[in-house]
């Protein structure tokens, strides 16, 4: 299935978009797309629902916004340096682990959202990832092939970076990877039994219409069930917890001779094989506060 939520921002209702590409409400079996959700067996009672109902379900009308298709998780945990060409963009060694870090919940936005600069922010930073989403509770898991059966399924992740944050004060990743709407994850979450291999699946990202990322999970050093599997020895991951497992080569940080980092108006494009496309306009801080502003005095 191709689970998606839609409506306005906070506003979300769970959906479906079958194989024909409409879209259904699936709200009568299930409220949203939350930890109860994954782990009380919801997947198995919206399967069995929409095999029965998906003729007769409210359609969902194809201009609808699409909103994050989890609802806030309980963290989103990042992968860093887990394509070897990136690490090598980066200057940095091939890790002998996988580096974590956390990407704050709040940072959680729809797939086609406008990414908002941060305040004082100066090196706005795309990363095409494929995120893992967990589908049941699990700590110590304890081989890979175990590990696959804790994830409910896999999404298209842009990981926005703010460089300056992240790289220049004080060294503290989170900081850059946290601001509102650094997370937009979408347009679906695709469950693992349409997706039983992740990690052969062709990714790309533009900016402007000229392609900055164009790679394959196949060159990730860890794959995303040994992330589960590695992830889990350190914290319990819960149902509906983000995994996302590491960009290529490609962002601006790595380019040479200097960053070209993201401005106001620029559009960002990215996809990943079977999981969808996204798409984000950049947008400053500043005229967030001057709609804000004018919404208010209307």
């Amino acid at each position: 299935m191709k689970l998606i939520r839609f409506g306005a921002p906070g506003l979300e209702r769970p959906g479906v978009e079958l194989e024909d590409g409409a879209r259904i409400d699936v709200s009568p079996v299930c409220s949203d797309y939350t930890e109860a959700f994954f782990a009380g067996g919801g997947l198995d009672r919206l399967r069995d629902w929409v095999g029965r109902n998906s003729r007769s379900a409210p359609r969902v009308a194809p201009d609808t916004r699409l909103g994050p298709p989890i609802a806030r998780p309980s963290k989103i945990v990042c992968i860093g340096l887990n394509f070897r060409d990136h690490a090598a963009e980066s200057g940095m060694p091939l890790p002998t682990e996988p580096v974590i870090f956390f990407k704050s919940t709040t940072a959680l936005a729809g797939p086609n959202d406008p990414v908002v600069m941060p305040k004082n922010g100066s090196k706005v930073d795309w990363e095409v990832e494929l995120a893992i989403v967990v589908g049941r509770r699990c700590s110590y898991v304890s081989s890979e092939d175990e590990a696959a059966e804790y994830v409910a399924g896999y999404a298209l992740h842009n990981d926005y970076s703010e460089r300056a944050f992240q790289l220049e004060r004080a060294g503290q990743w989170v900081k850059g990877k946290s601001a509102d709407t650094f997370a937009p994850i979408g347009p679906w979450l695709v469950t693992r039994d349409e997706l039983p291999d992740p990690h052969a699946l062709e990714m790309w990202l533009k900016v402007n219409g000229e392609y900055r990322q164009k790679s394959t999970t196949a060159n990730m050093i860890f794959g995303a069930h040994a992330l589960v599997s590695y992830v889990s020895q350190f914290m319990t991951l819960l149902p509906g917890d983000v995994i996302s497992s590491g960009t290529p080569a490609g962002v601006a940080l790595g380019m040479k001779p200097e960053p070209k980092y993201l401005q106001a108006g620029d559009v960002v494009e990215l996809g990943i094989e079977r999981l969808g496309e996204s798409r984000q306009v950049v947008v400053s801080h500043e005229s967030t506060v001057r709609a804000g502003r004018a919404i208010a005095a209307s």
